[in-house]
């Protein structure tokens, strides 16, 4: 709890983080936003792109729950 409250007031530097990721490529996954390699800080849990060829991380990416739609459902009640 200490920890949350220290990074919502300061921000999180982000030193702790997994080892690069690269998700399967798997048929019919046309996804532009998952297709790197990512790692994802230990403390956040924030996703940041990863080169291998610089062995950098580099900017923040937005994660793509499976199954989620970007579009808006209305409902009516009646």
């Amino acid at each position: 709890m200490i920890a949350s409250i220290m990074n919502s007031l300061f921000g999180c530097s982000h030193r702790r983080t997994t080892f690069p990721i690269t998700p399967a490529r798997r048929a019919g996954f046309n996804n532009s936003n998952n297709k790197g390699t990512y790692v994802v800080c230990l403390d956040c849990g924030k996703e940041f792109g990863y080169n291998w060829k610089d062995m950098k991380v580099g900017e923040a990416v937005n994660p793509v729950v499976a199954g989620s739609r970007t579009d808006t459902v209305v409902v009516a009640h009646r």
